[in-house]
């Protein structure tokens, strides 16, 4: 792996080698010495064009397990607000010996833009672009559905929101039907985008249906922060059609999970008791996304200087 820009980008293998690769990396949790060398002597730049928490701290923990040093860069307080463009941000840090950036940007494309440009010549990992992907965050998801469904061939998934403005369901929607889910969406028509019909998934307006019998279902934050349009008449009635409380949980499989990318609007979206209850895997996948963010820094940069050195694999780092 060079970049990684769009979990369409990713075949089967290569999004079972990440999560495989994340699982034997997360072990590293379970020792006393939450560290390993692999990445020791590189930099890991965090470019963070928008506000974040989860991802943000995830990509700088996950670099440090690695023993990677860590630049954060945040555009308030920098010399963006002044102008500057992303090109010369880019100059920047190439000039001071980036080996990765991790992008996110208000603009969809940015991350390609950077990696496809000739500005830098470190791999870009994106961690979110506009409306348009969260690569990182779709993995961890297909790692926490793994860890609990064991098997994501046939299985069903629903995911329910705001998909209009949400990169989390384009990139859950790719990467869930190449491991052989079967993804259906839900949503208010105002909701959709345009050309949703084209996705490898269906599309239902009916909460409860597509909820009977699904193997889990991952509720998306309504984005008002994107919006600058009444898409539904209230959030009582957006809750009422599509939030999910106790009833609607108890339509799912047994053994089914609840997920939320995160942040929660508690009350709206998701009910505070479904939210803290024995489905939820809420919590599970902030952990899971530090062992996910390892193992795409691992496959970008210390698998390339370990095959080339004749060095350890990721399972043999975590045993030593």
């Amino acid at each position: 792996m060079r970049h990684l820009l769009s979990t369409s980008d990713l075949t089967r293998d290569e999004a079972l080698l990440i999560l495989d690769t994340a699982a034997e990396l997360g072990r590293v949790t379970d020792r006393a010495v939450k560290k390993l060398p692999t990445l020791r002597g590189r930099t890991v730049v965090n470019l963070f064009f928008e506000d974040s928490t989860r991802t943000r701290i995830s990509f700088e923990a996950a670099a440090k397990r690695l023993s990677a040093d860590v630049i954060t860069f945040s555009a308030k307080g920098s010399s963006v607000s002044k102008g500057e463009s992303l090109k010369d941000t880019a100059l920047t840090l190439e000039a001071m010996g980036a080996d990765a950036v991790v992008v996110r940007h208000h603009a969809s494309g940015a991350p390609y833009r950077l990696a496809h440009s000739g500005w830098v010549g470190c791999s870009v990992v994106n961690a979110g672009d506009g409306t348009h992907e969260h690569p990182t965050q779709a993995l961890l998801d297909a790692f926490t559905l793994r860890e609990h469904l064991r098997e994501l061939e046939g299985r069903r998934v629903v995911i329910v929101g705001d998909v209009l403005h949400s990169r989390v369901a384009r990139s859950n929607v790719a990467l869930l039907s190449t491991l052989g889910a079967q993804v259906t969406l839900v949503a208010p028509p105002t909701l959709l985008p345009v050309g949703v019909d084209t996705w490898p998934c269906a599309v239902s307006y009916d909460l409860d249906a597509a909820l009977e019998g699904a193997d889990a279902v991952m509720m998306l934050r309504v984005q008002n922060e994107r919006m600058n349009a009444a898409y539904f008449p209230s959030t009582h009635e957006y809750s009422r059609r599509y939030g999910l409380d106790t009833r609607r949980a108890a339509l799912l499989a047994d053994g089914a999970i609840v997920l939320h990318p995160g942040p929660m609007n508690r009350g709206m979206e998701i009910s505070a008791d479904v939210a803290d209850g024995p489905r939820s895997v809420i919590v599970e996948q902030v952990t899971n996304g530090v062992s996910v963010r390892m193992a795409v820094l691992y496959l970008v940069l210390g698998a390339r200087a370990e095959d080339s050195a004749g060095e350890a694999s990721a399972a043999e780092a975590v045993s030593a």
